[in-house]
């Protein structure tokens, strides 16, 4: 049974058909690309995924359990954590206190705990501290986690950002984007970074992108979406030298 299956997907907006008819399977450990140039849906399919948008028609399964229209956190809760072409940090908080926030999934405790700094507050905070860290390490922003976020590089605003996701412990990983603003040396260091975060977190991540040479670099399989329809899915290679694909890329 693949992790994530979807079936039909599609939507509207203001009688324009921004997603038509879609659909793809991934395999838990899959390093999967969705491509397409501007405007293609690419983003749109990420919304109705994770609960911004709700699909018209179509089913989204995660693990075989239908997750079609829930909300946001609920799909969370399920499996699913998502980062963002345009960065979405909680800015005037510290670099730790950002992961932390992902971390609520699973280390809980109530409102009186909290207010009267019970016994409870102060396990599950050390706990939360703690793995916060263990994350930040793996990113290399141990060193900065009393930073504001927004005194961060870019670069590493776009790993924090990630270690946030992994904090929510997801099943599947929705990168949008990741590579967006970034050099080429800052691209190649991303690569590695997800390479690692794949086989470190034995994470299930589908990739939103544009620069071919990363999509080619790490993506086993291919799905390219052009006016919100699939225009070719399957090996990578394959898929790249697909003649609808090249001409919907230099049409672009």
């Amino acid at each position: 049974m693949a992790m994530l299956e979807v079936k039909n997907l599609g939507i509207s907006f203001g009688g324009l058909k921004a997603v038509n008819n879609f659909g793809i399977s991934i395999e838990k450990g899959s390093l999967y690309g969705l491509i397409g140039p501007n405007g293609a849906g690419k983003t749109t399919v990420f919304n109705m995924l994770t609960g911004v948008y709700k699909p018209d028609e179509g089913l989204i399964f995660l693990d075989g359990k239908n997750i079609t229209g829930k909300k946001t956190v609920d799909i969370n809760k399920a499996g699913i954590a998502r980062t963002f072409q345009n960065i979405r940090l909680f800015k005037d908080m510290s670099v730790l206190d950002n992961v932390k926030v992902g971390l609520h999934n699973h280390h809980k405790y109530s409102t009186i705990e909290g207010i009267l700094r019970l016994p409870r507050y102060f396990r599950v905070e050390k706990e939360m501290n703690e793995r916060a860290m263990e994350l930040l390490h793996v990113f290399g922003l141990e060193n900065v986690r009393d930073f504001k976020a927004s005194n961060l590089p870019y670069g590493e605003q776009r790993k924090l950002e990630i270690a946030r996701a992994l904090a929510t412990e997801p099943k599947l990983l929705l990168l949008d984007e990741p590579a967006a603003g970034m050099n080429p040396n800052e691209t190649g260091e991303l690569m590695e970074m997800i390479r690692f975060v794949r086989k470190e977190f034995d994470m299930t991540i589908l990739l939103i992108e544009h620069d071919m040479k990363l999509v080619s670099g790490i993506c086993e399989e291919l799905t390219v979406l052009n006016f919100g329809q699939v225009l070719a899915a399957g090996k990578t290679s394959e898929v790249l030298n697909d003649p609808k694909v090249i001409t919907a890329y230099l049409g672009e």
